[in-house]
């Protein structure tokens, strides 16, 4: 009787090692064999991987400066360079787009940004494969990027061929990063639009036929406005300067009091 309970001891134990170990291995396996190498790695994951930082620090600090890296004409507002997307230098008159291609401008500011990390990745992902057994064969193209719904997409008109056991042809490389500008710069047309027509834009519209958004109206002394764009959920913004319709200086409010 000893014996049995002896024995039924063990079997309990060892079943309860054996549920642990695969609890462990099912929360852990992932990263452990990311880390040693043995996970499953494809070109695009690993591109994506390789610039992720550096796009998202990019598309952060363009939606900071109103889509410009090194804004020439702005208004320093709480230490930010921000761009004047819609301005006039004459009082009383509309100011004039000074970016009417905004959604391109971003692309452009974002590809020049990230030209020499991408190429470095390509170095990179070849030598990787190289590293991991396969015959690694790339042509290099051009490469890109394009604002789209909840995404930035990076593309690469780069081949790829990939022999081990077997060939995987890629005829071009691509990965989208979850981010909002799209939508953010579609919103800063819609207000730029109202700037460069009627003077100024009414930014409680916008918060009700898009109550995701939060959109505010900093009005300036000097008669400049900066709209700050923010996406309620994931606190992304998109910030820029407009100056239409001034006022000349000493022909505010006060003048007619």
């Amino acid at each position: 009787m000893r014996n049995k309970k002896g024995q039924v001891t063990i079997f309990i134990i060892v079943a309860i090692i054996i549920i642990v170990l695969g609890i462990l291995i099912y929360f852990f396996y992932p990263k452990i064999s990311s880390t040693l190498g043995f996970g499953t790695v494809t070109p695009s994951s690993y591109l994506q991987d390789c610039l992720k930082d550096k796009i998202t620090t990019t598309a952060k600090e363009l939606s900071l400066q109103g889509g410009s890296l090194n804004p020439e004409h702005y208004y320093l507002y709480e230490d930010n360079k921000i761009e004047y997307l819609c301005y006039s230098e004459l009082p009383y008159l509309q100011c004039v787009m000074q970016q009417p291609m905004l959604k391109d401008h971003i692309e452009n500011e974002i590809k020049t940004a990230i030209e020499n990390d991408a190429n470095n990745c390509l170095n990179n992902m070849e030598k990787s494969f190289n590293a991991r057994g396969y015959n690694v064969i790339l042509k290099k193209g051009s490469f890109g990027v394009e604002l789209l719904p909840k995404k930035i997409l990076v593309f690469f008109n780069s081949s790829l061929t990939l022999t081990k056991q077997g060939t995987q042809d890629y005829k071009s490389l691509s990965f989208g990063l979850d981010n909002n500008l799209y939508e953010l710069v579609g919103i800063a047309n819609s207000i730029l639009n109202f700037e460069a027509r009627y003077g100024e834009a009414e930014t409680t519209i916008y918060m009700t036929y898009y109550p995701q958004l939060k959109v505010e109206k900093k009005e300036q002394t000097d008669g400049t406005t900066i709209y700050i764009i923010t996406e309620r959920d994931s606190k992304e913004i998109f910030q820029f300067a407009s100056r239409s319709v001034a006022w000349p200086p000493g022909y505010g409010t006060a003048a007619f009091v």
